[in-house]
């Protein structure tokens, strides 16, 4: 099963500050703690699944690297630490909950102080993100290139410059959140108080209005156009990664950050190459003496003609190797690059005259390796 975006699970945008991870990943945590929801396999697997977010995101150099590749950057186990159950999460994020180690009630339902003032609202809403897919040759994905490409998004309002608000006009306060940008409902249980705060539907969880719209923009703050994007494609990628580039989706409503861009990759069919991997693999077609006297051939590589040994004996079906000849490993930082497999064929003619099927019989009946006669003596020491 894949994993969803680490920034869906926290739900905040892939411009949140640390901070705002922070905030979100806790009241997450809070919300699906098994103290909470007790035999509630479904609540504990999404406060694992955040846990594993968060420990991604609050680390900025995992940050960057999933922000480029996805998921695929941490391999085959993600970016988890290895946590073996609940306490171990609240050890390895005891920051995050106060230092205390103490029970997530404690804060839950008394001892908090109560509530830390209020959140803090950015201006605009965020765009959304693009997707595009590049087609690549092998021989591009071996160097790296830099790709560019037209594409229809939203760009800031030259006219507004973003803001949606008409020349000399000016935002007002919202009147249906004072501001503050989201609602609150209060409510009573048995275990104390709580409270559903929601995005004030009225401003869109800006905290403002505008009170006269830019006439270009109708008060977006963007407006629809095709933009050149230039795109720089690091060597080694593959059609199972995805490229993130920060801020180079749709701009957001009214000054919002702009959404990503997101690159994802398909290999355009080689006329010489099959890739596995780091490597690539070619098909060589000799004839049966080259096979049985040896040879040195010329063929295909990635960055041009290069020189091969076949040695005498050489049988069909033998893979030759040719190191470094392959593709270099996007997350490997030894720049090591993958091989060149040669995978030998021997060409079988589909007729032959009267002279050469007096020769095949001859040498089919060459005595075997007991000295008997046989149809297989010669022939059986190359394995045909």
């Amino acid at each position: 099963m894949s994993k969803r975006d680490y920034y869906e699970i926290l739900g905040v945008t892939k411009n949140a500050s640390k901070d705002e991870i922070k905030q979100s990943y806790r009241k997450i945590a809070m919300q699906y703690h098994p103290d909470r929801n007790p035999d509630n396999k479904e609540a504990e697997d999404k406060f694992k699944e955040a846990a594993e977010a968060y420990e991604v995101l609050s680390d900025d150099e995992k940050r960057s690297k999933y922000d480029r590749f996805g998921h695929q950057a941490f391999g085959a186990g993600g970016g988890q630490q290895g946590f073996t159950d609940i306490n171990d999460i609240f050890s390895h994020f005891s920051d995050v909950f106060g230092g205390g180690g103490g029970s997530i009630f404690d804060d839950i339902f008394g001892g908090g102080g109560g509530r830390r003032g209020g959140r803090k609202r950015s201006s605009g809403t965020p765009g959304s993100d693009l997707r595009v897919n590049l087609k690549l040759k092998l021989e591009e994905i071996a160097t790296g290139t830099t790709k560019t490409i037209k594409i229809n998004k939203f760009v800031k309002c030259e006219s507004c410059t973003g803001s949606g608000s008409d020349s000399g006009s000016s935002k007002k306060t919202c009147p249906a959140c004072n501001g503050s940008g989201e609602i609150r409902n209060v409510s009573r249980s048995v275990f104390g108080q709580f409270v559903n705060i929601q995005p004030c539907a009225n401003c869109n969880g800006e905290g403002s209005v505008i009170d006269k719209p830019c006439k270009k923009c109708h008060g977006d703050g963007r407006v629809k156009s095709e933009v050149t994007e230039s795109i720089d494609v690091p060597a080694g990628v593959s059609a199972e990664m995805q490229l993130s580039l920060r801020g180079r989706g749709n701009a957001g409503l009214r000054g919002g950050p702009s959404g990503d861009l997101l690159v994802g990759f398909q290999e355009i069919e080689h006329e010489h190459f099959k890739r596995d991997g780091d490597n690539i693999i070619y098909q060589l077609f000799i004839s049966f003496p080259q096979a049985v006297f040896g040879d040195e051939v010329e063929i295909p590589t990635l960055t041009g003609k290069a020189k091969l040994s076949i040695d005498s004996g050489t049988r069909a079906g033998k893979i030759l190797r040719m190191a470094g000849k392959g593709l270099p490993s996007v997350n490997d930082r030894s720049h090591r690059r993958g091989d060149q497999l040669v995978e030998v064929n021997i060409i079988v003619p589909k007729k032959v005259n009267a002279r050469e099927k007096e020769l095949l019989k001859e040498l089919m009946n060459q005595p075997n390796v007991s000295g008997e006669e046989g149809n297989s003596g010669f022939f059986k020491k190359f394995g045909l």
